[in-house]
């Protein structure tokens, strides 16, 4: 994808984005939206991604601009009873919490993600050959359980595995606890 396209496809992302209710749109109705305002298709895995990086940078800067404004706002808390002297090293120790604690919470939202070759977001790795995602799939979220192959540097999904919908995976995110109970029992027999 060229760079003029990049930046046309940027530009039209950060328009919804700016004008959409973020409760409750997704990525996927941004890239729906985006896909059908420029009459491009953007459900390739690289679209995908690049739409991606789009909506989390968006996110991030939504998210530092929402955490310094109630930085501001605290800091015209501070009384100046205090003292000037006092007033400021205080401010100055509360700056930098606040920016440690900014820092970190962009590190939890951002940089614990993880997504594979086709722009899907891996949740956990079961061993180096199987893992857990959420995925997209015609308009659907999926929660797939699935072994992965390697071919020319990619890891690929393999048809050994299971996809199930949302509904599917609170059925059994549910029954967990019995599964857990099941394998203790197993254990001390």
């Amino acid at each position: 994808m060229d760079s003029e396209t990049q930046q046309t496809i940027e530009a039209v992302v950060l328009e919804i984005l700016g004008s959409a209710n973020l409760e409750e749109m997704t990525e996927y109705k941004v890239r729906s939206l985006a896909a059908d305002r420029l009459g491009i298709d953007l459900s390739l895995s690289d679209q995908k991604r690049f739409v991606r990086r789009i909506v989390e940078s968006f996110l991030a800067s939504q998210k530092k601009d929402a955490a310094n404004t109630a930085q501001e706002e605290r800091q015209e808390e501070i009384p100046a009873a205090k003292g000037e002297e006092g007033g400021k090293k205080e401010e100055e120790e509360e700056e930098e919490e606040e920016e440690e604690e900014v820092e970190d919470d962009l590190r939890r939202s951002l940089g614990a993600k993880e997504y594979d070759d086709e722009g899907n977001l891996i949740v956990c790795r079961l061993s180096d050959k199987r893992r857990v995602t959420v995925q997209d799939f015609r308009g659907k979220t999926l929660v797939s359980i699935r072994e992965y192959y390697e071919k020319e540097g990619k890891q690929l999904p393999s048809s050994k595995g299971i996809s199930l919908s949302v509904e599917q995976w609170e059925v059994f995110a549910k029954a967990a606890p019995a599964v857990e109970e099941a394998i203790k029992k197993m254990g001390s027999d």
